[in-house]
This record gives structure tokens, sequence and C-alpha cells, in this order.
């Protein structure tokens, strides 16, 4: 009797990578991530629709994650879907910059905040970050501590640089220990301000250290909000005042790029002149399609989903090309945002709304046919408008004349 052969397996290692390896490769897009659908955060996303989000991102070629808390279910459950989505095929890569937000005493409270004191509830969510990143080691390859959490305009809830410090110190001496990868990367995601680019008065002992803590800098920009706010570069100049709609909307978007970039720039070279040189990834951009305030028809007229679409494609290209990680803000719409207020801007910055429409932006990928066989609660991915750009550019509007406007609408 001859003998019997043995059937190989065929096994498909998964690699090790690090977030030095990931963050500002091309070939690693990344994105801020929320898979809310309800108008509240207390119906949590399940791990099948966290399945789904996955899938749709990983066909748009996205690998890297942003989430913002672990205080709720969906980081938790996220990671548990990734999981299983890498068990059911071992090449399925994703990866996460896990959140751990961090709140001044009395924030989101009846009480008038103390920007003094932090509050008592960030030890538990930074003993929750680490647990995560312990327990997903092949998936979390980034804690951000805190998100928007110097930036004084962050009234109901924003802390000096010393208590980010400490968080910060406090992770990296995990690392020290053991207790924790020395491949993880520790950071805080702020706006361009707080990173000492802005206003002077950011600049402190705790910041520089701070900026010499953490593995690499994530900063915010958002030329969409300061088209109200600071809106010296969108409104159109006078040399351009004959010029057709088209070309005073190109002109608009390119100047919109050259803000956010300015202010990344700014980053680089406040860190550099403190004798630091590492890393500056872009932590959140993004545009609104849709907004009913400041942004709007009666303000600066900056939201709609043509820029928006315009301006991914230039922040993305500019990214690409400067090898720079880009979180872009974000995947899908979420209405918890501003649930009383179906039109806020803040329910409208995804590139997938809630019926499961590619918005402008993506167009391109439905008609590669990336989103093939994929569905969002039942719904294929299909374009917003029906796919007819005339539609949508009917409905974009041209930014304020100088003459119109006296910067403050």
């Amino acid at each position: 009797m001859g003998k019997s052969k043995k059937v190989r397996k065929k096994v498909t290692k998964q690699k090790h990578i690090t977030a030095a390896e990931i963050l500002g490769n091309p070939d690693y897009l990344a994105i801020s991530y929320g898979g809310y659908r309800q108008k509240s955060r207390d119906i949590q996303p399940t791990i099948p629709q966290l399945k789904e989000d996955m899938k749709i991102l990983a066909a748009m070629g996205i690998k890297i994650l942003r989430t913002y808390n672990v205080q709720l279910q969906q980081a938790p459950n996220l990671l548990k879907a990734i999981t299983e989505l890498k068990k059911e095929d071992p090449a399925f890569e994703m990866y996460v910059m896990l959140g751990a937000w961090i709140d001044c005493q009395n924030a989101w409270t009846d009480k008038v905040p103390n920007h003094e004191v932090e509050s008592e509830q960030n030890v538990g969510e930074i003993d929750r970050a680490v647990a995560l990143a312990k327990a997903y080691p092949d998936i979390v390859k980034i804690i951000a501590v805190g998100n928007e959490a110097m930036v004084r305009w962050a009234t109901s809830y924003f802390v000096r640089p010393n208590v980010i410090l400490k968080w910060i110190n406090h992770l990296q001496d995990l690392k020290t220990s053991g207790e924790l990868s020395k491949d993880l990367w520790i950071t805080s995601s702020d706006d361009f301000s707080s990173w000492g680019a802005g206003d002077p008065s950011y600049r402190c002992e705790d910041l520089t250290n701070l900026i010499k803590a953490v593995d690499y800098i994530s900063m915010h920009t958002y030329p969409m909000h300061n088209s109200h706010y600071n809106p010296a570069f969108w409104v159109v100049p006078e040399n351009e005042y004959e010029w057709s709609d088209s070309e005073k909307i190109e002109s608009v978007m390119q100047r919109a790029l050259d803000f956010a970039t300015n202010q990344y720039d700014g980053v680089v070279n406040y860190m550099k002149s403190l004798g630091v040189n590492k890393p500056v990834h872009i932590g959140e951009t993004g545009w609104a399609t849709i907004s009913n305030e400041h942004y709007g028809a009666s303000g600066s007229k900056a939201a709609d989903e043509y820029k928006s679409g315009r301006y991914f494609q230039l922040i993305r290209d500019w990214s690409y090309k400067a090898k720079v990680s880009c979180f872009y803000f974000e995947a899908f719409d979420e209405q918890w945002k501003d649930a009383d207020n179906e039109g806020g801007s803040e329910n409208h910055f995804g590139l997938i709304n809630g019926k499961g429409q590619a918005k402008y932006a993506i167009w391109n990928l439905v008609d590669e046919g990336v989103f093939n066989g994929l569905t969002r609660d039942g719904k294929a991915i299909s374009k917003t408008y029906n796919g007819k750009k005339e539609d949508l550019l009917s409905e974009v509007l041209v930014p304020p004349l100088k003459r119109e406007v006296t910067f403050n609408y």
C-alpha cells in the first residue's frame, strides 16, 4: 500500500507593518471614519455594517482609518470587524489611528468648563485606548491623544497643552517599558494654530515639549471654514471680476489649496524653528457639500458638491506628491452631528451620503467599477445627481466679489 500524500494548505502570511512605513506612503490612503447612520450615536453601527463600510473603503484604496474616541462601542467593534475581515481574507489590509478623546473639567455639562483642569474621565479614556492597542497590535498603529483639544475655539472642552503632554509622556513611557509596542506612534491631532503656526499666544514651553514628545505632528486645516472666518483668500479679487464663473471658481479653489498648504508649511516651519525635525501629516481637512449656515448661499457660498469634489482632488494630488498622509474628513455623511438641523454643514462632509450615493469627488470610482457587488445598508453605490454633471454644476455658487463684502458675513 502506497504512502498517502499530505495536502498542504497554502498559507498567506500577513505582513508586519509600522506607522513609520504607512504614514506618508502614497499606497496607504487615509480617511476619517464614523459609521453612524442615525441621528443619535445611541444607535451604534453593527459589526456587519462596519464590515460593509470597510469593504467599501478598501475598494477606494483606503488603508488607514482615523477614529475619535473609545468611550462608545464603535471603535472596539471596528477593530473586531477588521479582524473578522482579515480572517476571511488574509490579504485584507486596514489600519487604525485610534483616537482618545480628551476634555477639560465640566465639559459638556451645565457647569462652566474649567480649561485649567482636565476631566476626571480622561484617565479611563487613555486606559481603554491602551487596552485596545495591546489587544489589536496588528491594526492599531497610532494613538491620537485628543481631537482639537488645545484650540481655544473648542470652547466646550479645550485643555491646555500640559494635559496633552502628560498623556503623551505616559504613552511613550509605556512604549519604553515594553507594555506598548515600540512601533506604535503617539500624537495629538489638532488645529494648525494649536501647533504654533498661527496665533503666537499658543506658543509656550509646554507646546515645545509636546512637539518634542510626539512621534509626529497631526495638524488640521479647513479652508472651507475660513471662507467665513478668514475670507481674504476666498473672495474674488478685482482683477478676476471679468472672468467667467468657471474660471473664478477654479481660481478660488486653487487659492483654497494654497491656504491649506501654507498652514501645513507654517506648522513645519515652527517645528523646525525649535530645532525639531519629524514628520507632519494632515489629521483632518475636508469640505462640506451642503450648508444652510455660514458657508451656504447666504454666506460665503463655499459649500456645494462641485467645490467639495474639486478640493478633494486638489488636496489628494498635493498630499500624494508631497508624501503627506491626509486623513480626509470624512468617509460617510453622519447626520447625528447636527441632528436638529438637516442642512447643517457638519452633517455633509462625507464622500458618500446617507443614501449610499457617491458624491462628485468619487464619481470616477463608480465609473471604474470599484464598488461593483458592494452595498451599504442594502443599497448599491450609485452617483449623486444620477451622474449628470450639468445638474451638479447648475447648483454651484460663485464666491462673493471683493467689493460685495466687508469680511464679516
